[in-house]
C-alpha cells in the first residue's frame, strides 16, 4: 500500500517578516542598550532586558500602539516563533552555566562549603514558600495550584546566578579571596539544587500534586542523576574527546550543541525541566578529561553575543511595568524583593557563622550569592509558561533579579574593604590575576646576507 506524504505548508510570507523584524530590531535594541548599561556600570543583561521593555507593553504600546501591534502581535503564532529562537538561547545558556561550575572547588571545601550552601539554599527557599501562600490570588495565574506556586516562589528566592556572581567577582578582583572561592562554591550549590527543585515543581504543576505523582518524579530525578554520573559522563567524555581529535574545523561546537539538546529533549520528555538536562550536559563537558573548554569559545561568543542578548529582550517584552502603579502590587513588590534578599543574608549569615566566619565576611558571601541575575529570569519565564504567574508577578521576580545583581558589586565592596587578605590569597592572586606573558617576539635570521 502506497501512503502519499502531506505537504506542510510552508510559514506565511507576513509571519516570517514579522520574525525577522523582531529578531533584528531587538537584536539592535539589546546590543546598545547592552553597552550603555556596561557603561554605566551595571550588567549587561539590565540595558537587553530593558530592550523589551521600551518595545513592550511598558512603553511602545502605549506611546504607538498601532506599530507596538503590528510588530509585535499578541496572537500564539507569532509569540511562539519568537519564543522558539528564545529557547535555543536558554538551554545553550544554561549549558555554558554547567560547564564553568567547578565541582572540584567544592570538593575541595568539603563540609564547610556544603554548609554554607545549604543555610544559603534553605532559609530563602523555607521564606519564599511562606511569602507564596501568603502573596494575594491576583499575583497567581488562575487556575495555578496555591501549594505548587507556593513551591515555586520557594525555589525563585534561593537560587543564584554563578555568570553574574563569577563576573563580578572577575571584575572586581575578588576571585582569587577566599570568600570569593566560597561565594562560588554556594553558589554552585544553590543552582544545582535550584535546578533539581524546579524539574520537580514543573512536573508538579503539569500532573497534579498528588503523592504517587511526586514520588514518580523524584524516581525519575533519582534515576537521571544517576545516568548523568555514569553512562552520561562516558558518552559525553568520549564524544568531546573524538571531536576535539578530529581535524574538522568546528565539530566540537557542534559536538557540545547536539549533546547539549539532546539532554534537554531527554528531560523534557521524562515531564522535567529542558533546562536541567542542558545544565547536567554542560556539568559532564566541562568536567571532561583531556578536553580544553577553550575550543568552545566560538560558541560561547554567538550564545553570549546573539541568543542570551536575545533571549533577555524577549523575556523583557512580556514585562509590563505599568502593573506595578497598581499600590497593592506596588507593595506586594516590594515585600517580595524584602524576603528574596533577607532570605540570601540570613543564609549566609547563618552558614557563615557556623563555619567561624566574621561579621563582615558573611555579609559578603551575603551580597555574592544575593545576585540571582540571568537565572531568575529563565525560571520566571518558565513559571509563566507552567501558568503559575500572572503578568505582574513576573514582573516583579524580573525585578528582584535586576536589583540583586546591581546590589552586589557595592555591598562586597563594602565588606571585602574590612576583610585582610591573607599571605595565601596574595599568591592565589599572583596565580589568577596576573597579566599575560607578551608574545614572543618572531625569530630573526642570524645568516649573514650573501
Amino acid at each position: 500500500m502506497t501512503v502519499a506524504a502531506s505537504v506542510v505548508e510552508p510559514l506565511p510570507s507576513h509571519a516570517l517578516l514579522i520574525l525577522l523584524l523582531q529578531v533584528g530590531v531587538l537584536l539592535l535594541a539589546a546590543l546598545v542598550l547592552g553597552r550603555l548599561a556596561e557603561r554605566l556600570g551595571m550588567p549587561a543583561v539590565v540595558g537587553e532586558l530593558t530592550a523589551g521593555v521600551l518595545l513592550g507593553p511598558s512603553l511602545l504600546f502605549h506611546v504607538a500602539p498601532g506599530v507596538g501591534n503590528w510588530l509585535f502581535p499578541q496572537t500564539a503564532e507569532h509569540m511562539h516563533l519568537l519564543d522558539a529562537v528564545g529557547q535555543l538561547g536558554v538551554i545553550l545558556l544554561v549549558g555554558f552555566t554547567g560547564i564553568h561550575l567547578d565541582l572540584k572547588l567544592v570538593r575541595r571545601q568539603g563540609a564547610r562549603a556544603v554548609g554554607v550552601g545549604a543555610a544559603g539554599l534553605l532559609v530563602p527557599l523555607a521564606l519564599g514558600a511562606w511569602l507564596g501562600f501568603v502573596l494575594p490570588a491576583q499575583l497567581r495565574a488562575p487556575g495555578a495550584d496555591q501549594t505548587v506556586f507556593a513551591l515555586f516562589v520557594g525555589v525563585v528566592m534561593c537560587v543564584s546566578a554563578i555568570p553574574v556572581i563569577a563576573r563580578t567577582l572577575i571584575d572586581m578582583k575578588l576571585i582569587h579571596r577566599d570568600i570569593g572561592q566560597m561565594i562560588l562554591v554556594a553558589g554552585t550549590i544553590d543552582d544545582a539544587v535550584g535546578w533539581v527543585l524546579l524539574s520537580l515543581i514543573a512536573a508538579m504543576a503539569t500532573t497534579g500534586l498528588y503523592a504517587g505523582e511526586v514520588v514518580t518524579t523524584l524516581g525519575e530525578v533519582g534515576l537521571l542523576l544517576a545516568a548523568t554520573m555514569t553512562v552520561g559522563r562516558l558518552v559525553v567524555g568520549a564524544a568531546m574527546r573524538a571531536a576535539a581529535r578530529s581535524s574538522v574545523p568546528g565539530l566540537s561546537v557542534v559536538t557540545a550543541v547536539v549533546l547539549m539538546t539532546l539532554s534537554a529533549a531527554g528531560t523534557h520528555a521524562l515531564g522535567l525541566e529542558a533546562a536541567l538536562g542542558a545544565f547536567l550536559c554542560g556539568i559532564l563537558v566541562g568536567g571532561t578529561k583531556d578536553f580544553d573548554a577553550s575550543a568552545l569559545s566560538p560558541l560561547n561568543t554567538t550564545v553570549m553575543v546573539v541568543l542570551a542578548p536575545l533571549f533577555f529582550a524577549t523575556a523583557g517584552l512580556r514585562m509590563d511595568l505599568t502593573s506595578l502603579a497598581d499600590p497593592v502590587v506596588a507593595l506586594w513588590g516590594l515585600a517580595v524583593f524584602a524576603v528574596a534578599v533577607a532570605g540570601k543574608f540570613l543564609g549566609a549569615f547563618i552558614g557563615g557563622a557556623a563555619t567561624r566566619m566574621n561579621r563582615w565576611e558573611c555579609l559578603a558571601l551575603g551580597a555574592g550569592i544575593n545576585a540571582r541575575g540571568v537565572i531568575e529570569v529563565i525560571i520566571a519565564l518558565i513559571g509563566v509558561r507552567l501558568g503559575l504567574l500572572t503578568v505582574e508577578m513576573y514582573s516583579i521576580v524580573v525585578l528582584v533579579a535586576v536589583l540583586t545583581s546591581l546590589m552586589a558589586p557595592p555591598l562586597l565592596r563594602m565588606a571585602m574593604n574590612r576583610v585582610e587578605q591573607t599571605a595565601e590569597e596574595e599568591l592565589r592572586g599572583d596565580r589568577f590575576l596576573a597579566p599575560p606573558p607578551p608574545p614572543k617576539a618572531p625569530a630573526t635570521s642570524t645568516t649573514a646576507d650573501s
